[in-house]
């Protein structure tokens, strides 16, 4: 048996960029991820809740959709306005709209003059694992997540929204990391990895038997300090999109690939000529979290006795070439 480890722990090295102190989107400051796991009686499955500070004051973001087979409910005002308004939660797809309206529920509770709210709610579908016609997620489980968002060390794996999620042939779920630049901000991913394809580490093919899943995407959050327009997040998220290919995604028909990013800074004032840096930045970061969502989940069982395998860390390290 082996246990969890990121992949610098065996010894894999994504990119050149520094790392913040986390290697988490927990390094943006402001930013704070708080989750939510529900497993037994044929569940696997979660919330995964992104908190940046500021949200109620609108921050300016973007979305970018690789292939739109999924929900990103709120998308299109993200679209038209440029900002979002609330935190970004993350779960399974059948119950994507009941948390929707419990995370609806949590702002208008704090805000009583509120008459319009756009919350932002990603899936992907776990039901290869979890029994996802239950829709198991209450507004608890929606509000504690909330509740209890910090800005420590992300829980990676089997936790939150990939407590059941699947990619590459072995068992996936949430993963990490970021990326500093020369003048001291941050770029900081976090993904909710499910998809497809034949996995790849450093450039270099990793056998697997294909897992027969029932859904394939992946959800993709950037936050960052750097002062960008909403244009500019826009070619950041694309970007993110773009690096789900560095570790083998085969971008297959049935996914829903997203990516939304988020900026802390609110007064937007960087050159495009300067973009160079936070793009290599996004691209490392995205390669090394989906790396983690691997390395870091453990061997999971789950309804109707189905079970996927952790990628056996051997493997990753002995990459054949």
């Amino acid at each position: 048996m082996q246990s969890p480890r990121r992949v610098r722990e065996l010894g894999v090295v994504v990119g050149t960029l520094p790392t913040g102190p986390l290697n988490a989107i927990t390094d943006v400051p402001g930013v704070r991820v708080g989750q939510t796991t529900i497993t037994g009686d044929g569940l696997n499955t979660g919330v995964t809740a992104i908190v940046p500070d500021g949200w109620a004051q609108t921050l300016p973001a973007a979305v970018a959709v690789g292939n739109g087979y999924g929900k990103l409910v709120g998308s299109t005002q993200v679209d038209e306005l440029g900002v979002i308004e609330t935190p970004i939660l993350l779960t399974g797809t059948l119950s994507t709209f009941r948390v929707a309206d419990a995370l609806l529920t949590w702002l208008l509770d704090r805000d009583p003059k509120a008459t319009s709210l756009n919350p932002v709610v990603g899936e992907t579908n776990d039901g290869h694992l979890s029994d996802i016609r239950r829709r198991p997620i209450t507004p608890e489980a929606v509000h504690a997540a909330l509740d209890t968002a910090s800005a420590g060390l992300v829980e990676e794996g089997c936790a939150g929204a990939g407590t059941g999620t699947c990619a590459l042939g072995f068992k996936a779920g949430i993963g990490t990391a970021s990326r500093t630049t020369p003048a001291g901000q941050t770029v900081g991913v976090l993904v909710q990895a499910n998809f497809s394809g034949l996995l790849t580490v450093l450039g270099r093919p990793v056998p697997a038997q294909p897992i027969d899943a029932d859904g394939n995407s992946c959800m993709i959050v950037v936050a960052t300090d750097l002062p960008l327009d909403s244009r500019q997040l826009g070619r950041l998220a694309r970007r993110a999109i773009f690096a789900m290919g560095r570790v083998g995604s085969d971008y297959a028909p049935g996914s829903g690939d997203y990516a939304i990013a988020f900026t802390t800074a609110r007064t937007p004032d960087f050159p495009d000529r300067d973009l160079r840096t936070p793009f290599q930045a996004v691209t490392e970061s995205v390669e090394e979290a989906l790396l983690n969502s691997l390395t870091m989940a453990r061997t999971t069982t789950g309804h109707q006795a189905r079970t996927a395998h952790a990628v056996p860390h051997d493997l990753i390290v002995q990459r054949p070439l």
